[in-house]
């Protein structure tokens, strides 16, 4: 058996993300997890059933699996594959496996989660659309839970924007929930990924989305909650974002809205209150900037920052000359694809050699020193 193999069946045992890191680590490898007798993993407190699992994996269903990962817009992402997110890996118990559906560029991207209410206002629908739309048009990445509501929204708005989307889910992959969102998860594939930590053929239930939330999160710079309630499951997400080191925004509204009130309840808590898109762009920038060698092999400091440009952001400078440019017109001028590009723009323009325009974007004259 493979690492691969190993992998996907220890998915199957449907183990906790950190049972299945413990074992894993005090036995080596994933490999000998399937290597150890009874006697051995009866010493983890596993349930009978579950050691039953891993002394008899289904072989069937891990080739399953692997010949869903055979079409060329599926894949299985290992922790060691470097198309894993870099921030995803390092919160507690981080996923072994992602199934992906589309550009997983998107993965590597800036990233911010919103997230709400599944019944919410129409106020708070259309808030969510519009903040998505400038976030994804000024370059990050939007991820949410494409859940009914103001997932769906924020998908929605992303789309409209050069960053993209990313859905992450709380079931397998062989299906859309819920069914009403396959059109937008099309949509997603194309602009976008769809990820889950669920093999193939796990239907969604109730228990799994909190443990789908730490994805949502994790994946982020920070999360933004737009509207939710006291009890809401978007809480659960804000504060996994919380006990991740990452920010917590919240928009506030009407004392008496009740889907305000988890919104208030962070704030009180130590969210950040956000009226505008702008707030949060001040908020994340920054660090965009500060890490943007780890994100995108970005610029070099320098007091003129075209004196040291990464060669990879000099080709595309190159592509866009100084007229007005669309994103699709610099993917086909340009050797990068539109979630690289998006990423691209986004240093640019905190570098202050790009602006942008009603999503046209144009390089600004500044004088090259020292150009070879």
């Amino acid at each position: 058996m493979d690492d691969l193999s190993a992998r996907l069946c220890l998915l199957r045992s449907y183990l906790s993300a950190s049972k299945t890191h413990h074992l894993i680590t005090a036995l080596g490898s994933p490999r000998a997890v399937f290597s150890a007798s009874q006697s051995q993993l009866s010493e983890f407190n596993l349930k009978p059933d579950t050691i039953q699992s891993l002394l008899s994996p289904d072989l069937q269903a891990i080739e399953r699996d692997l010949a869903w990962a055979e079409n060329e817009n599926h894949h299985i992402i290992s922790m060691d594959d470097p198309r894993y997110p870099a921030k995803l890996k390092s919160i507690d118990a981080p996923p072994i496996l992602l199934f992906a559906i589309g550009d997983t560029d998107f993965l590597q991207q800036p990233q911010l989660a919103m997230v709400g209410s599944r019944t919410p206002t129409a106020a708070g629908k259309q808030t969510a659309f519009a903040f998505a739309r400038h976030l994804s048009r000024a370059g990050l990445t939007i991820n949410s839970g494409l859940a009914r509501g103001i997932d769906g929204a924020c998908h929605q708005g992303a789309l409209e924007g050069i960053g993209g989307t990313v859905a992450v889910v709380a079931n397998g992959l062989h299906q859309i929930y819920p069914a009403s969102h396959q059109a937008l998860a099309r949509k997603i594939s194309r602009q976008g990924c769809i990820i889950s930590e669920m093999p193939i053929g796990t239907a969604p239930h109730k228990g799994l989305f909190p443990r789908r939330n730490r994805i949502i999160s994790g994946l982020s710079m920070g999360t933004l909650v737009v509207e939710a309630a006291r009890n809401s499951g978007s809480l659960i997400t804000a504060r996994y974002a919380m006990e991740q080191g990452r920010e917590v925004f919240a928009i506030p509204g009407s004392i008496h809205n009740p889907l305000a009130r988890g919104c208030h309840s962070l704030i009180r808590q130590g969210a950040k209150l956000v009226e505008t898109a702008d707030d949060i762009l001040e908020e994340l920038l920054p660090l965009v900037n500060l890490s943007a060698s780890s994100h995108t092999s970005g610029l070099k400091s320098a007091e003129n920052p075209l004196n040291e440009l990464d060669p990879s952001y000099q080709k595309l400078l190159d592509c866009m000359e100084f007229e007005p440019i669309s994103v699709d017109e610099l993917v086909e001028k340009s050797p990068f694809s539109a979630a690289e590009i998006a990423s691209m723009l986004l240093i640019l323009e905190l570098q202050g050699l790009v602006t942008s325009a009603n999503g046209r974007y144009t390089q600004l004259g500044t004088e090259l020193e020292n150009k070879p």
